[in-house]
């Protein structure tokens, strides 16, 4: 498997998804409905940290909001939680731990044999698989275990956002919503009613091409939105335009990650690559079990090395 990995694509995309949500409770590539989905990733972690002895110290790599530390904490308030990241901005971090943005897990500030336990949630197989095996296996101490969600290219999560990255290029692309817009609020003829007009158009022509509540609707629906508004408050159309603009970095940032998730699922689905690379840091797989939506369908799998 190639471990070669467009690393400013993927900072970029997750550095810029956790800045504009820090302070928020995002879902990050999870559809935001599917509670279940929380449900289970819990479950899968409370039964990890079950397993730790008292006080011991765990780093989370790729912690994002710190989501997985604080399910964590929900029972082992004793533990000593710390969690890194490669965005610079974090959401703050969760009562009772540490977060530290700007981190790659191929190079962990942290000392040989720090922690009892190391883990990730769709997170270590964003990285180079090799070189954050090495690490985990440098800052765990002797006996200590790693534990790893990691995504599956044939699962819910990596099917939803394609079908996401499909209604983006629908709306930017094929049929130049923002583009078309632009256009609108600067003719001669046009203006900002016509300009919302015409988005309000590609909005119901959305609906009918990729649903409510798709991108394919969401784009020109906020597009015909921040232009009704920025003409209530009698803003120039440069400033509706800049807008705009806003929308559409937006919406190519979502496909950035929806790409780099893409990469992720294949790198996570590479089993013998990722179990060798832990095994050449003396590492052994563990335990493998599956983790699914109430349907049954598998969504995850949750691997444990010691």
């Amino acid at each position: 498997m190639n471990d070669t990995i467009p690393e400013n694509d993927d900072a970029r995309a997750w550095g810029e998804f956790w800045k504009r949500n820090a302070g928020g409770d995002s879902t990050g590539c999870l559809p935001e409905r599917w509670a279940a989905i929380e449900t289970a990733q819990r479950a899968a972690w409370r039964g990890f940290a079950g397993t730790l002895e008292q006080g011991a110290a765990l780093l989370d790599l790729a912690t994002g909001d710190g989501r997985v530390l604080r399910w964590i904490r929900e029972d082992r308030g004793d533990l000593a939680l710390t969690g890194i990241d490669r965005a610079p901005e974090l959401p703050d971090a969760p009562e009772g731990t540490s977060l530290q943005g700007g981190v790659a897990m191929e190079s962990l500030p942290f000392g040989d044999d720090s922690f009892a336990a190391v883990t990730s949630q769709f997170g270590f197989e964003y990285g180079e698989v090799a070189a954050v095996a090495a690490e985990i296996a440098r800052v765990l101490a002797p006996g200590g275990r790693a534990a790893l969600m990691v995504h599956r290219g044939d699962g819910p999560i990596l099917e939803h956002n394609r079908a996401r990255r499909e209604a983006i290029r629908w709306a930017i692309e094929d049929k130049r919503v923002i583009a078309t817009c632009h256009e609108a609020l600067h003719s001669p003829q046009g203006g900002p009613g016509v300009a919302a007009q015409v988005a309000g158009a590609l909005a119901v022509l959305g609906e009918r091409t990729h649903g409510r509540g798709s991108p394919a609707w969401e784009i020109p629906e906020a597009v015909r939105r921040a232009i009704l508004m920025g003409a209530e408050r009698g803003a120039e159309a440069h400033a509706i335009a800049s807008t705009i603009e806003a929308i559409r970095a937006q919406a190519e940032n979502e496909c950035g990650r929806i790409d780099s998730l893409e990469r992720a699922c294949a790198r996570a689905d590479d089993r013998e690559a990722l179990v060798a690379g832990f095994a050449a840091c003396g590492l052994e797989s563990v335990e493998t079990h599956v983790v699914s939506e109430p349907s049954g369908r598998a969504l995850a799998d949750f691997l444990t090395f010691s």
